[in-house]
């Protein structure tokens, strides 16, 4: 039963932990704009029907060459590399000469004496999201990532215009600076979402709810996961406070039911009893 308990538990904290990797991933992509009685939302990283993993490559990187420069890159999360890595002398900050590109999410290489040097431009930490064009919200969004360490302050940014009938590009690259670049594509995923016209939504009162509920759902978890392993307890018995929670019903009648005759006064047969007889 030991050996059990902790392969259960190990699961368990496997499960939570990619469960914090996805929401992370999703939450440095979230954008959400304000336009008067409409609020724009981005979500670049959530699952399209032709696209499940959202504006990420499923190549685990986007390549696009111009201006005697390759641009390696990936947006919402770090590159992964199955076929044709950078291979550059330096890589400072991206994983090294052996792992380049495996710890960074814009590498820039230019050619130099006949072989790459390598600029780290941005680490999936760094990622900013802010509207294209906020005339009209429509158009998409810009992701800018950015590095500062050994090599010059450098930066990525990229414009993802709305089309929602297909991916294109990125196609060019354009430097800005000195370790600046931009380039552009086309994705459904930059294109935004109404999720609030009118003044309908979930304002604040909604999203402090949900926050309560899931604070609540955490602790429920956590007590229950404690109990089980640690103290031995099973079945319902593993939920904390168990006995609270069900007697919260009665509870919530009893209050519901003290207001009810509070505000209502006396009732109509009590006030009956006291009333003058006819002679």
């Amino acid at each position: 039963m030991g050996n059990e308990s902790r392969r259960l538990l190990l699961l368990l904290i496997f499960l939570l932990t990619v469960q914090l990797r996805v929401i992370s991933v999703i939450g440095i992509c979230e954008h959400s704009f304000n336009d008067g009685n409409k609020l724009y939302n981005f979500s670049l990283a959530s699952p399209l029907p032709k696209f499940p993993h959202g504006i990420l490559s499923e190549d685990g990187f986007y390549k696009v060459a111009g201006n005697e420069t390759v641009l390696w890159f990936q947006l919402c999360g770090g590159m992964l590399f199955n076929h044709d890595p950078p291979r550059c002398a330096q890589c400072s900050e991206c994983g090294g000469p052996s792992r380049c590109g495996t710890e960074c999410s814009a590498l820039a290489a230019r050619n130099a004496g006949g072989y790459h040097v390598c600029s780290t431009l941005g680490h999936a930490s760094s990622t900013n999201v802010s509207i294209l064009d906020k005339q009209n919200p429509f158009k998409g969004v810009i992701v800018r990532m950015s590095s500062s360490g050994k090599d010059p302050s450098c930066s990525l940014s990229v414009s993802i215009i709305c089309d929602s009938n297909g991916a294109q590009g990125p196609d060019s690259v354009e430097k800005l600076g000195t370790c600046d670049y931009a380039t552009t594509l086309r994705h459904p995923s930059g294109c935004a979402t109404i999720i609030s016209i009118g003044g309908k939504g979930f304002g604040w009162f909604g999203t402090l709810l949900i926050i309560i509920i899931c604070l609540f759902g955490a602790y429920l978890l956590a007590g229950t996961v404690y109990r089980y392993f640690f103290l031995g307890v099973h079945g319902i018995e593993a939920v904390p406070n168990l006995d609270l929670w069900a007697s919260l019903p009665h509870r919530t009648q009893i209050f519901f039911s003290s207001l009810v005759r509070q505000f209502s006064g006396p009732s109509t047969s009590h006030r009956n009893s006291y009333s003058p007889v006819n002679s």
